[in-house]
């Protein structure tokens, strides 16, 4: 699995642990969101740049896609300053939604985000991620292997002008499958190399059939 920040690039944040060498001794960390606190995080990121800065109107940004996706949150010490969305569809995964914080932005958290986001796609299978980059982004995303999509098609949506970005990767080697260890699949998103509490249930020593 890919060691980004000196762990897994998608489950980096631990709270009062985020030191570094770094400006103000804060590095950045990454969590997929797992709680309604974290969701409340993302909503208040998004609202802060979408909403306030971008004044996009509230049922455009909040478009009911929420609850059928990953969500990344990336901090600064144990400072929440940016976030995206990652959707899932058959053959392809779709990065969406990504915010930084007006604050934040000289920082290197964008490019930890990006990186992340990626590999969180690659361990879950996916070769191909599919975006929506402004146009002005669409430079940021070649660093990431980002193309545009040809034939480029005409998009517009909540006052701004998007470009179809299409990044392939390789194969994740640990990526899960039918062939993955059944206890990792039933950990918490993001969290496959930890143990989980249905891990532990295994320890009991009277076994139950009655329910699936």
């Amino acid at each position: 699995m890919s060691m980004l920040g000196g762990g897994y690039s998608y489950n980096t944040y631990r709270k009062g642990g985020q030191r570094s060498p770094f400006k103000n001794g804060k590095e950045v960390g990454i969590k997929v969101a797992d709680c309604i606190e974290d969701l409340m995080k993302v909503f208040a990121i998004r609202s802060a740049v979408y909403l306030s800065e971008q004044e996009c109107p509230y049922d455009e940004e909040f478009d009911g896609n929420d609850f059928s996706a990953s969500h990344l949150i990336g901090y600064i010490g144990d400072e929440p300053v940016a976030c995206m969305r990652v959707r899932y569809f058959a053959d392809f995964a779709k990065l969406e939604r990504f915010a930084v914080r007006q604050a934040y932005r000289k920082s290197r958290v964008a490019i930890t985000m990006a990186k992340a986001a990626i590999e969180l796609c690659r361990m879950k299978g996916y070769t191909k991620i599919y975006g929506h980059a402004q146009d002005p982004l669409v430079s940021f995303w070649s660093r990431f292997g980002g193309k545009p999509v040809e034939p480029r098609r005409e998009l517009i949506f909540s006052d701004y002008r998007y470009t179809e970005i299409l990044i392939e990767v390789e194969p994740h080697p640990d990526a899960i499958s039918l062939k993955t260890d059944p206890y990792v699949l039933i950990r918490p998103e993001g969290q496959w190399d930890t143990p989980g509490v249905l891990d532990q249930s295994s320890t009991r020593s009277t076994p139950s059939s009655t329910a699936a």
